[in-house]
């Protein structure tokens, strides 16, 4: 893995701080997960080492031209990171998303597994246990991740 770049921002506009089109979380090994939207590309990855003291390459980990929706949500425990990220024509004025996204990655953090769940109006949260084994996604409609059998609807 190649730790030469600098952490890249959406491109999205957004005359606030922080914009809800970028996201960051810092594992608890120093690492760090970055997520943001690029126009016609979708949802874009990159995570830093401290011992390079830089980020790697961004990367696609889902790929859309459809409008971003507002927030990307990350939580990690153990070594697991977890995303929510939201689809959608017109999102960005209010309408509901059309593509709600759960990602989880782990170990290196370059593979990420990516399920879309269309026309659902996105998941609420992301719980990771606390051994990193698991994330549950979700509230009353839950989707389940773990490390041996990855995505599974319950």
């Amino acid at each position: 893995m190649v730790y030469a770049s600098k952490l890249q921002k959406s491109d999205l506009p957004w005359s606030g701080s922080p914009s809800p089109y970028n996201a960051e979380v810092k594992l608890g090994d120093g690492r760090r997960v970055a997520l943001h939207y690029r126009q016609g590309k979708g949802l874009v990855e990159q995570h830093y080492s401290p011992r390079a003291k830089a980020w790697t390459e961004p990367t696609v980990i889902y790929r859309t031209t459809t409008d971003a929706c507002q927030g990307i949500q990350l939580r990690t425990k153990n070594g697991t990171v977890a995303a929510i990220a939201d689809f959608g024509p017109y999102c960005y004025d209010g309408e509901p998303p059309t593509e709600s996204i759960a990602a989880v990655a782990t170990g290196g953090l370059t593979d990420w597994s990516v399920n879309v769940t269309e026309n659902f109006d996105g998941w609420e949260r992301a719980s990771v246990s606390d051994d990193g084994q698991r994330v549950v996604f979700g509230r009353d409609t839950t989707l389940r991740w773990s490390r041996i059998n990855g995505f599974a609807r319950q």
